[in-house]
């Protein structure tokens, strides 16, 4: 049962928490962006189950997501098709190049133009790709498909 003395301390808490670290009050200042950054960098190395950490993380991503100076790089990322993304992320992830995917796309030269958006995955191709990954095909739709 929350007393009105654990009330109160837990508002005292929050209240210490948000003058400490001023993202977490809805701060817009790149300064207070990057003292959030480099907190959760100090936790996730000394403290990694630390609860702030997922806080920050919210309050980060609200940052990058809204601050003018993000705005041309969140709108090329959100240009790009999702299962031109994943694939360049899972060749990112597993360190392959357009030659690794012979068994699941076929030549290179396919492989290229998918990466450069003059081809797209054939459903085959999502299907091969997930067997090989052990992901669902559906990480390769639009959620909006």
């Amino acid at each position: 049962m929350i007393t009105s003395t654990h009330y109160q301390a837990a508002l005292n808490a929050a209240a210490t928490l948000v003058n400490a670290v001023s993202l977490l009050g809805g701060s817009d200042n790149r300064h207070d962006y990057e003292q959030a950054l480099e907190l959760v960098e100090r936790l996730i190395d000394t403290d990694d189950e630390n609860p702030l950490i997922d806080l920050l993380a919210k309050k980060i991503a609200d940052y990058e997501n809204t601050a003018p100076e993000y705005a041309e790089f969140n709108a090329r990322i959100a240009a790009i098709p999702k299962e031109l993304a994943v694939l360049r992320t899972l060749m990112d992830q597993y360190g392959l190049n357009q030659t690794s995917f012979k068994d699941e796309i076929d030549a290179g030269s396919l492989v290229s133009m998918i990466l450069k958006g003059e081809r797209s995955l054939t459903l085959d191709h999502m299907k091969a790709l997930s067997k090989r990954f052990g992901i669902p095909v559906t990480t390769f739709l639009e959620e909006n498909v």
